[in-house]
């Protein structure tokens, strides 16, 4: 794939975890094309890197994306078509301050992920955990709940994989093991699997 391939020849290092990166590729526009969703949750620069990815699913990233056909046919208001983009249904479970505040005080703050996941998630739906070390009990709850729901697993983490590796459906390990540069890598790999999803969904409308 394309973007695999320009994502290696700039991070020459991420060779090492290619295949994991292709079936990261392979396993999601599974999940999105059966009307699934994917919940994404992370820590600190993680969260911030879970929300990341929700925006680039949820809008256009860097194609024009069609809006649905049947979504068209039913809207008459051509201002509002216009002014809309065709997505993938993606939610970071990092956003409901409220409820992380409330679970956190009445219950158990570690199982914050856990709980929204059993809440929303479904069979085939993808929870995709990250976590620099892999061990991030919050994250690792989380797979856990996705693997009683009938969810598919997905994990970005860094070299060892820690926990999560033995989790995950598929697990990138990038490799690196001090958490900036975990993160610095991580950035270039889950765009290049937001790139490729793209190109899957509009590639050929565009």
């Amino acid at each position: 794939m394309r973007a695999i391939d320009n994502l290696v020849e700039r991070y020459p290092k991420l060779a090492s975890c290619r295949d994991d990166i292709q079936s990261a590729c392979d396993l999601l526009p599974r999940t999105f094309a059966c009307g699934c969703r994917c919940y994404i949750c992370g820590n600190g620069g993680s969260a911030a890197d879970a929300l990341h990815i929700t925006g680039e699913l949820v809008k256009s990233f860097a194609l024009k994306r069609p809006l649905d056909k049947s979504f068209v046919e039913r809207v008459t208001d051509k201002e509002l078509l216009s002014n809309l983009q065709g997505a993938l249904p993606a939610f970071a479970l990092v956003e409901n301050t409220a409820l992380a505040t409330a679970f956190s005080n009445d219950c158990a703050a570690e199982y914050v992920f856990a709980q929204q996941v059993y809440a929303y998630a479904g069979q085939l739906d993808c929870v995709w955990g990250i976590s620099t070390s892999g061990n991030a009990r919050n994250v690792i709850h989380a797979l856990k709940a996705a693997k009683g729901r009938g969810a598919v697993t997905l994990g970005l983490t860094g070299v060892v994989g820690g926990e999560m590796k033995d989790l995950c459906d598929v697990c990138v390990c990038v490799p690196e093991t001090e958490t900036f540069k975990v993160q610095e890598l991580h950035l270039p790999v889950y765009h290049a699997i937001c790139l490729t999803l793209e190109e899957h969904f509009w590639g050929n409308q565009n």
